[in-house]
């Protein structure tokens, strides 16, 4: 049984400040263990240590040697010390990119501790208990992994603030692109004109990066929306499981908290190690990220035939949840821990709550703004659904 007391009573449990690596995210990480060892599990840590160099530093540096970059080309001064700060742009930039291919694996400039929580309960039988994940796990294994993230964080703009800053600096530096290609190119006799038209990218451009430098990291969020909503629903789905008998008869199920989601998705990225080998076009992902009081759904641009089956059962729910879809293609910003897996070619749902994003990454995600009710009704749908599916098997 799904209960909504029990849902805000861990909302507000885990709705304090957790900035990654603080004294914060370990606490919400004791919390969670004993959480779980309440409900006779077996709770698994994954420790790992991180930088907050990616998720923190990188993006104040190449979007600042963007803008000089496309200010030096819009200038387009035929001087030496021009042709030699480009030179040392683009190295730069070259050498950003190798290490970020792999940001897990940075060390710089301070290295932090953080774990992984995680639970794996096996098929329904009335025997079954959680077992340890191997490095290498059967490729003919099939799981549903439940996702949310422990940690939270404060930011001088909020997430909404920051998405259309960067959207205005990728805009206007493809705008101001086109203008320097046609200024320097194509239309040479004419470049007064270019540059004229040129300044107000230029300008934007600029403040964006700015602002972009401005925005700094703090620990003073309590984190309710993003990410307590989810920890609550994944606590709510781990305690129905919990039942040996009401577990799904073809699918192994994963509980996975993630630490350090908020500084360049660290946790996953470490996690992901471990799940490697599991099926992916079988298996189901389920992350939730910031849910308030509307729920958006985001199964990806391409579903395979079992999550196109699902998304319709949502769509049907008898659950009183009314579903939107996400309708942007384009994602800005951070990415969440279902997007990395998607990436990585598994298929699933990722839930959030779009109007909530003016609250996010600021003192007011308080817990206020979530309802407790609709996050029951999301995981009696969820529940419904792949009770549903599991039997059609």
């Amino acid at each position: 049984m799904i209960s909504e007391e029990r849902i805000k009573e861990n909302l507000e449990l885990f709705s304090f400040p957790r900035l990654s690596g603080t004294n914060g995210e370990k606490k919400a990480m004791l919390l969670a263990v004993q959480k779980v060892e309440d409900l006779n599990l077996n709770p698994l840590i994954q420790d790992f240590i991180f930088s907050t160099f990616y998720g923190r530093t990188y993006p104040k540096i190449a979007f600042s040697l963007g803008c000089m970059v496309l200010f030096l080309f819009y200038l387009n001064f035929e001087a030496f010390i021009t042709s030699l700060l480009l030179v040392i742009a683009f190295i730069i930039l070259g050498i950003l990119f190798i290490l970020t291919r792999k940001p897990e694996s940075i060390n710089l400039p301070r290295k932090f501790n953080s774990s992984n929580l995680y639970v794996q309960l096996g098929l329904q039988t009335k025997n079954s208990k959680p077992e340890f994940i191997k490095n290498t796990i059967n490729d003919k294994e099939k799981y549903v992994m439940f996702l949310c993230h422990l940690d939270s964080k404060g930011q001088r703009f909020s997430i909404l603030a920051r998405v259309r800053i960067i959207r205005t600096w990728v805009f206007s530096g493809l705008v101001l692109t086109i203008i320097i290609i046609f200024k320097n190119y194509i239309f040479s006799p004419f470049s007064l004109l270019f540059y004229i038209i040129g300044s107000f990218p230029t300008a934007l451009i600029i403040v964006s990066t700015l602002l972009i430098i401005l925005n700094t990291t703090n620990n003073e969020s309590n984190g309710a929306i993003d990410n307590a909503s989810g920890i609550a629903c994944i606590f709510e789905l781990l305690t129905y499981f919990s039942n040996p008998n009401s577990r799904l008869k073809h699918f192994n199920l994963l509980f996975i908290f993630t630490g350090v989601e908020e500084c360049g998705t660290m946790g996953i990225r470490n996690f992901f190690k471990k799940v490697s080998n599991v099926n992916r076009d079988k298996s189901i992902i389920f992350n939730f990220d910031s849910v308030a009081k509307n729920t958006y759904i985001f199964p990806g641009k391409k579903m395979n035939e079992q999550i196109y089956t699902i998304f319709n059962m949502f769509l049907k729910n008898n659950n009183k949840l009314k579903i939107k879809r996400n309708p942007k293609r384009f994602y800005f910003g951070s990415h969440s821990d279902g997007y990395y897996l998607k990436k990585k070619g598994f298929h699933g749902f990722g839930f959030a709550d779009m109007e909530s994003y003016e609250f996010i990454h600021s003192i007011h995600d308080t817990v206020d703004k979530v309802n407790s009710s609709l996050l029951k009704r999301l995981c009696e749908m969820i529940i419904d659904s792949l009770i549903a599916f599991d039997n059609q098997i």
